[in-house]
Order: C-alpha cells, then structure tokens, then sequence
C-alpha cells in the first residue's frame, strides 16, 4: 500500500474529507485502450470539465470514457461503488465496458468470471438515446442468480452515468440544457373540458390506441420468431384485440367530466400533493391490465414513460373504477384510475407516452413480447404559461448533484423493494410467528411431538425459502460492511438495497435486547437450518452422536471469537482481504451458490455438515464467527425468559445432558453466548416424563389424592359422612 493510499484510509477512519480526484486517473493507467474498445491506441488528456478521457484510434477520437462511480454513486451489496469502466462514441452508443473493481465478494466470489464478463459485454452496442426515451426500460436486465442486487446496481450506475456523460458531451443530441430544462407551462385549474365524450376525444383531452387482430399477429410475425408466428391468433383479423383510452385526470376539469362530481372529489381526497393520476379504459379479447397484478402487486402490461422517467404501477396505485360519467361514453370492460407518484420527476405539461406490452405464449412456460405505444400530450387549453418569477440564488451545482443522487438512490431502493414484496411478506410472517412463539413459550411447548416438528418445519422454511430461494443469509461480512459505513459517512443507501437482509438484521438487532443471539442463530439462520435438519436425518439413520468431554468442549468454545476478532482486525486494514479470509464461512457455498462452486469450497462446506452429522450444529458451537459477533452484543439482552428449577445442575442433569449444543453448564446455568434458544431445555421443564422435578410433583400429588380422609387426631376415619335428616 502506497503512503497515499494509506493516508486516504486513515483520513477516512478519522472523518476527515481526502482530497477528490477522479477515479479515472487511477484506472487509465491500468486499462490499456486496446481492451476497453477494440483497436484502440491509446487515451488524451481528461476534459476540462468532466471526468472524461477520449480514446483514440489512428490519433482520432472514437469514443469517451469514463467510470460509473464518477458520475454516480450507487454502491453495491458491500456498501462500496462497483467501478467500471465504459466508453461511449459520438452516438451516444456503449462502444466498450470493463469491470475494473469491486467490493462484492459475499456475491461474485464463486460465480466464474466469465459470466460476470458476459453480463458487462451485453451492455455493449447499448443505446443511451434510446434509454433516454424510454426511461430507462429500452432494455434487458439479466439477473445472476445469487447476485441480482450487484447486477441491478451495475445496470442502475452503467445507464445513469451513460446518460449524463451523453448529455454532458452533447452525444448522439443528447444536452444537458434541455434534460434541466424546467417546464414552461403549469396546470390551469380554471380551465373548462366539455362534457361529451366525443367532443373531448376530439380536442385531444382522450387519446385512443386501437389494434385489432391482424395488426398484432403482423407484429408478430416481423419479429421473426417462427414460434410466435406459427401460434398467430385465429380470430378475425378486424376482430378487436384492445381498444385502449387514457386521460390525465389530474386536471379537475377533466376529472369531472370523465369521473363525475362524486368520483373526482374521492380523486382529489386520494392523491397527495405533487401526485398525478391517468385514467385507462379499454376492451377488447386482451386486458391491459392481466393477471399479474393479483400475483405480484405489478401491472405488468403497461408502463408509463416521459423522457428518462418510467413508472410501473403497483395495486397500492391502482383504483377500479365503477363506470365512465361522460355522456356518450361507450361500454369498456376494464376501467380503472393509476397513481403517479409525486418522487419520479413526471411533469403533467410535457409528452408522455402509455407502453403497452402483447405476450404470446411459445413454449410451456416461455414468452415472446412486443410493445405498443400510446402517445398523449395534454392539449393546450389546459395550460397556462408560468409567471416570470424573482431572479434567485441558485443552488451551487454540487448540491443539486447531490440531490439528484439521492432521489436516483431512493428509486433504485425503493424499485428493489416493490419488486420483492411477496419476500418480505413470508419473511414478516415468518418474524410474527417466531415472536409469538417465544413470548407464549411455555405454552408452545407443551406438547413436546407438535413442537419438535413445528421447529423442523419452521427450520425447513428456514432453509428451502431464506436460503436457498431468497438468498437471506446473513454473514460476518455484513457487519464488517455496516463498521465500515459508520466510520467512513454512515449510509442506509447499501443496507436498503437488499430488502430480506436489511429486515433481517432489523429484526436480529431487536431480539438481541430480549432473547440474545440464540433468535437467529437458532431458528433464521439457514446455514444453521441445514446442519440441524440433516442431524436430525443422521439420528433417523442411526448414526451415533459424539458428546463432547466438558472440558474439551469448553475450550473449543473461543475459536470462533478468535476468528471474528482475527478477521474484524483484518478489515480495519484491507475489507476486500478481511471478505476473502471470510470464506471461512461455508454460506455462499451452501446457501447462495447450492453447491454450484470450485471443489474445494464444496468439500469444505460438505465436511462440516459431515461433522454435524455426528456433532450436532459443529459449526455453529466452535468456528461460526457470524455468531461470534452476535454473541459479543448479546451480553446486553435486558431479560431472562428461559426458566430453571432450584435442582437444574445440582442433582439434575438432563437438561444439560440433552441441550443440543451443549450450553448448559453441568452446574446448571445456561450460557446465553452459546444458547440457541431451541427451546428444548423448557420442553424438558414441563415433561412429565423426563423431568425429576416434574415426576416428583405428580407424584406426591397422586399420593396425597390416593390418601384416606383423617379424622382430628390423625387416625384414619374409614366412616362415610351421615346424610342430614
């Protein structure tokens, strides 16, 4: 490490700002023109005004770079910017990229190289002239699986920073003038709309897109998919496939008009300040609206676009509505009002367009797509032009460069979230369940049968749906990351990127004050999940349990804080080393990738489940330096909810006989920092068949009941009672 570099990481450490100079400069030197684009001599000198370099070829100018985290700062999963490289040419089409560095090893190690390379080299040919049209949707986003937040953070920093590097330079007729531009007109409220419907299609308040069915199997068929072709639409060719209408309705005049009195006062009563609504209306053989809305929340079909703004409209968004009040309106089947919410930059006075997207079907459970548009422009009458105000101060540029990140960033997260809603809710549920079940313990485990499988169900859910579908394990590298955010400008940006896990330790925060470490590490964690459930398969099977000697078992207890304390140390000099020495946890292995790895992490990761087969959760007890951490700020959990008898330890020792990870000192004190708050030691406190205790209540209880009736003196009085005459 250069003493540059090193002064940079100490400035950090303390607060203070370092210097700022482009992150091109570093990575130009170390890129050769050749491998950015193709051809390519070599770099000029940095413009002037832009973090920008010219590649050259035959000494002219083919194309610009630049760097995606200079332009923007969208960080990856480890809460660092993944840097590329990108060159652009005088068309405002992506010529070359290159990932030159990140921070994401919880994520990309393991997944090969070539296939994080093949998901740069698409974004090659792109059209940011396109994109800026379109909002952003004029292309495809392949998703790695077990990766899907870095590839959503990639594609967010290559076309954002694409666009403004494009406008910037004035590619392709892109300009920064005219994306700031601010509109030259405003709502008039004041200004009438006539009642009829036909009057009002013919001034341009209603807009109509009508495609029947030969227009849409000729669509088809010009995509050149013999599949799609060959499943052409048997109706009619003048039969109707969608008559669609749109009207923005945030206009009070034409609320009234196509709503009514009634329905455009609930509209007033529905938007906040600064939201817009549309209403869509159509019929026809194909709903604009579908069915996956009622699946996912998302109306699929439909997608409104201005300029670089998109929006994709979510049930929260959407209102049925009843029937059209205008006169003359004809009969639609699908009438229904959608929200424009008041964050995404859409301005009523400017053109906008309504996509609407035609699948077929071509195979069991694939697709062809293709898109229609709906253009609208308010008409004139409803505007009026904005009244010159007071020269003003302006904002100095970096802070409004600061704003627009900061709405980019909010879009991004708040996209990722709409986007998992069914996730979040299983995992909510999943938290609810848990807590009941630990607030209400004593009643849970009354019956020892139905609560060892709710734990084995709970456990599988555990796995098959937080691990291995949804990819929610957690790991020490979270908490290296969140150290690494307090010390060096504390964001929520990177923990909100990734819904489950933001949830997850929300929620592993707040059992540490009540229940410790033991809420997590005992029933969320499916790494844990695994290790227990194929335990309990091996005990089916008769393979023999080890238990450790106490005192051995006693001193393999601190290797893992050894290893956590080992690898928080490593990250105060190099996070991207402490990360890799993380491997030491098998999750990614497990849990992320399912195996699908380089052979010695799999046999890794497969010798300790082996060691768990015959050592419950071995992992877990001696190395796992995630539970380490936990354990470290579970010493402030504010209650005691597992209960003990006066005997537990002294004579008693079934419980610490049977804990499954051998928690329970032979004295009987349960040791919080190594509890996984299984519950099985309050099962076995209410057993009327294992517990001493237990046993010895029932007992004396049947032989005070089996007892003759005494008389005063304490002889026994064998004389029934005499019925009163």
């Amino acid at each position: 490490m250069t003493l540059l570099r090193l002064l940079v990481v100490l400035l950090s450490l303390v607060g203070l700002p370092a210097l700022a100079e482009p992150v091109l400069t570093t990575y130009l030197a170390e890129v050769p023109a050749s491998d950015l684009v193709p051809g390519a001599e070599s770099y000029g000198p940095l413009d002037a005004t832009h973090a920008v370099a010219p590649v050259l070829k035959g000494g002219e100018t083919v194309g610009w770079a630049f760097i995606t985290s200079d332009f923007v700062s969208t960080t990856g999963y480890s809460g660092k910017p993944i840097h590329t490289l990108v060159a652009v040419d005088k068309d405002a089409r992506i010529i070359g990229l290159k990932l030159v560095k990140h921070s994401e090893p919880i994520v990309l190690i393991g997944i090969p190289q070539a296939k994080v390379d093949a998901l740069v080299q698409a974004y090659v040919g792109l059209d940011l002239v396109a994109e800026a049209q379109s909002g952003g949707t004029g292309h495809d986003v392949d998703i790695i699986s077990g990766a899907t937040v870095t590839v959503m953070v990639i594609d967010d920093s290559i076309v954002r920073a694409g666009l403004k590097v494009a406008r910037a330079m004035g590619l392709g007729g892109l300009s920064q003038a005219t994306a700031a531009a601010g509109p030259a007109f405003e709502l008039n409220p004041d200004a009438p709309a006539a009642p009829d419907w036909m009057t009002l299609e013919g001034d341009g308040t209603l807009r109509r897109l009508s495609l029947d069915v030969g227009q849409v199997n000729a669509a088809f068929a010009a995509l050149g998919d013999e599949r799609a072709t060959a499943r052409a639409l048997t109706e009619a060719p003048e039969t109707t496939f969608i008559e669609m209408q749109i009207a923005l309705v945030s206009h009070p005049a034409i609320a009234r008009a196509i709503l009514g009195e009634g329905e455009a006062a609930n509209l007033t009563t529905w938007l906040e300040p600064g939201e817009h609504a549309i209403v869509v209306v159509g019929r026809g053989i194909y709903s604009f609206k579908g069915s996956g809305y009622v699946r996912g929340g998302i109306f699929d079909r439909i997608v409104l676009i201005q300029d670089d703004v998109s929006v994709r409209f979510r049930d929260k968004m959407h209102k049925r509505l009843g029937a059209v009040a205008a006169e003359g309106a004809p009969d639609f089947a699908e009438t229904d009002l959608f929200k424009i919410p008041a964050d995404v930059g859409f301005d009523p006075t400017k053109p906008f367009r309504l996509q609407l997207l035609v699948q077929r079907e071509v195979g069991p459970i694939e697709k062809v797509f293709t898109t229609f548009d709906l253009g609208y422009q308010l008409p004139p009458q409803y505007l009026r032009p904005i009244p010159a105000a007071a020269p003003q101060e302006t904002a100095p540029a970096e802070a409004v460069a600061a704003q627009e990140e900061t709405e980019a960033h909010q879009v991004l997260w708040k996209r990722i979230w709409a986007d998992k809603q069914l996730e979040i809710a299983i995992t909510a549920a999943m938290l609810a369940v848990l807590t009941l079940v630990f607030f209400f313990q004593h009643f849970a485990v009354r019956n020892e049968r139905r609560f060892y499988w709710f734990r084995m169900g709970f456990l599988t859910v555990t796995l098959v749906f937080l691990g291995w579908y949804a990819n929610a394990q957690l790991s020490v590298v979270n908490l290296m990351a969140l150290f690494g955010a307090l010390t060096s400008g504390f964001s929520w940006q990177a923990f909100l990127l990734d819904p489950l896990t933001f949830i997850l330790w929300f929620s592993v925060a707040a059992a540490l004050i009540f229940w410790g470490r033991g809420a997590y590490c005992g029933w969320l964690c499916p790494f844990g999940a695994l290790q227990e459930l194929t335990n309990q398969i091996a005990r089916k099977l008769g393979i023999p349990q080890w238990t450790l000697p106490w005192g051995l078992h006693e001193r393999l207890w601190p290797i893992k804080y050894m290893i956590f304390l080992g690898l928080f140390g490593a990250s105060l000099v190099s996070i991207e080393q402490a990360e890799r020495l993380a491997e030491v946890e098998p999750f990614k292995t497990a849990i992320i990738l399912k195996f699908v790895r380089a052979w010695p992490f799999v046999a890794y990761a497969v010798a300790l489940l082996v060691a768990g087969l015959f050592v419950e959760r071995f992992y877990c007890r001696y190395l796992c330096p995630l539970g380490a951490g936990l354990a470290i700020p579970a010493r402030i959990r504010m209650f005691d909810w597992l209960k003990r008898y006066r005997e537990c330890g002294n004579p008693c020792q079934t419980c610490a006989n049977e804990c499954p990870v051998q928690s329970i000192h032979p004295t009987g004190e349960i040791n919080p920092n190594e509890c996984i708050n299984c519950l099985h030691c309050q099962v076995l406190y209410q057993s009327t068949t294992k517990c001493p205790v237990v046993i010895k209540k029932l007992k004396r209880r049947e032989a005070v009941a089996a007892s003759p009736v005494r008389d005063l003196k304490g002889h026994p009085n064998h004389q029934q009672p005499q019925p009163a005459e």
